[in-house]
């Protein structure tokens, strides 16, 4: 993912991308050494990764009625989008990377960018909705279905994918616009990056992070009510302990892996957008493919964490739903 002043930046990044070269007439040309295509072979797999684990997860939310919930639509609309970053946004930059959209400035780079900014940004926003959702359900149990229904669930999931959209746009009018006009359009260009960048993930983050500090004080609150409430019983505190540190467990994965893998990319894009201080090409690319290997262990974290995902997952993956009708099936 990136905004339009990552790839705007021939001030700040110099550098020829590694699988790149010159020849004597400066015609650049793809190199065929072993790096690049072990490189090469690493992303494909991590695109192969991304696409089969969130294909996992949509089928087993279609198929099986036990996992019909409007949490698990949440899920689904996030597996979808991460779908799509494994099967365009992966290629493409694959294909045209940071350096080669910067030497090759063409429509086609400016489309790319727009499946990048849309598609990463619509899987944080429905990253922030599923906090939203879990903190109704464990801070506000008893008014959850009235509040989270498949209405709520159906707009949140509309809202996510039309600011995507309509961020995904801006990106590429503002880089139209910045080319006919110049510097004339310089203020445009810097709202226009200030604004998708607190959309796509500052504004996101911040949400997430109090969301589930709430939702984790709340836990430790239920969890020392149920231990006092159970006379303080060795066999009851020993559960209540291990709840307790489930539940952290729990929330420090989730903002844990979603801060490593977003918080360096959207810290460098945002020193590229606004300062002209230099930041090595290898290492703006290796933060990019970091940031986007979130939607690769999107599944991971939240599907296996859930012994009815691991179920469903294994009935797939044995072909077992394909011998009769377990649409019924009860997941443990």
């Amino acid at each position: 993912m990136e905004m339009e002043s990552s790839i705007n930046r021939s001030d700040t990044v110099t550098e020829m991308h590694p699988c790149l070269k010159t020849d004597e007439y400066y015609v650049l040309t793809r190199t065929n050494s072993i790096f690049c295509i072990l490189f090469h072979i690493f992303l494909g797999l991590l695109s192969i990764m991304t696409v089969c684990g969130n294909l996992l997860v949509i089928i087993s939310i279609i198929y099986f009625k036990q996992l019909h919930t409007p949490t698990n639509s949440l899920i689904l609309s996030l597996a979808v989008a991460d779908v799509l970053v494994g099967v365009i946004v992966f290629p493409l930059t694959m294909e045209f990377s940071i350096s080669s959209c910067h030497y090759y400035r063409d429509l086609f780079c400016k489309i790319r960018g727009t499946f990048d900014v849309s598609l990463c940004t619509s899987s944080i926003l429905n990253l922030c909705c599923i906090s939203i959702d879990r903190y109704y359900a464990v801070c506000q149990p008893l008014s959850y279905r009235t509040k989270i229904n498949d209405h709520v669930v159906v707009i949140m999931i509309l809202v996510s994918w039309g600011v995507s959209v309509l961020i995904g746009l801006g990106f590429i009018i503002v880089g139209t616009n910045q080319e006919k006009c110049a510097e004339t359009c310089l203020f445009d260009v810097l709202m226009a990056n200030i604004m998708g960048l607190i959309f796509s993930f500052y504004l996101p983050v911040i949400i997430m992070l109090c969301i589930y500090l709430k939702i984790f004080l709340v836990a430790q609150r239920q969890a020392r009510s149920i231990q006092t409430t159970t006379c303080q019983s060795t066999k009851s505190g020993a559960t209540v302990s291990k709840m307790e540190r489930k539940a952290t467990k729990t929330l420090a994965t989730v903002m844990g892996v979603f801060l490593i893998c977003w918080l360096p990319f959207f810290l460098c894009t945002t020193v590229l957008s606004f300062t002209h201080v230099y930041m090595p090409l290898p290492l703006v690319e290796l933060l990019n493919w970091l940031a986007l290997s979130n939607s690769t262990l999107n599944p991971f974290i939240y599907a296996f964490f859930y012994s009815w995902f691991r179920s469903a997952f294994r009935m797939i993956i044995s072909g077992k739903i394909i011998q009769g009708d377990f649409t019924n099936s009860k997941l443990l």
